[in-house]
């Protein structure tokens, strides 16, 4: 799959931030038997890829979940809630923020801003916003995913 991926690239490093972005899309983070192949097709030190990987966000070395939720916990969000939203999902997921259900279900971050503030407080799984929350709406979304109660 990696080799499908890196044949989409001419063999230059202007394309890196794209392959591994691919990479990202593709396993949910960027295992480093893919981070080596992309190493020696690009011809580049296996370090310009840890920099890279390291310095966005959007990139991770640790697996994550078939849904990422991101809980956002920036000034409007906390002020409405947020943390209430963070201490249901670990009631119902036994999840903290940097972790992984041990089924792979689920991830959990908390970011500083999701750009919604007026329908705070915000959670996003995946790419899908869910604004104005409450912590007993949690259970019905995460059952919609085809989450079960883990704990």
């Amino acid at each position: 799959m990696i080799e499908s991926i890196l044949k989409r690239y001419p063999k230059e490093r202007r394309f890196l931030l794209a392959i591994l972005q691919d990479i990202q899309r593709t396993y949910n983070y960027l295992p480093r038997k893919a981070l080596n192949e992309v190493r020696e097709y690009l011809d580049i030190p296996l370090s310009s890829l840890y920099s890279m990987a390291t310095f966005y966000r959007a990139l991770s070395l640790k697996p994550k979940g078939k849904y990422v939720i991101r809980v956002c916990d920036g000034t409007a969000c906390h002020i409405r809630g947020s943390m209430n939203l963070l201490e249901e999902i670990k009631r119902e997921l036994s999840l903290l923020p940097g972790e992984i259900t041990p089924d792979g279900k689920f991830s959990l971050e908390t970011v500083n801003c999701l750009g919604s503030c007026a329908i705070a407080p915000v959670m996003m799984i995946n790419e899908r916003v869910y604004g104005n929350l409450k912590p007993d709406m949690l259970k019905e979304i995460f059952s919609s995913l085809g989450g079960e109660e883990n704990g």
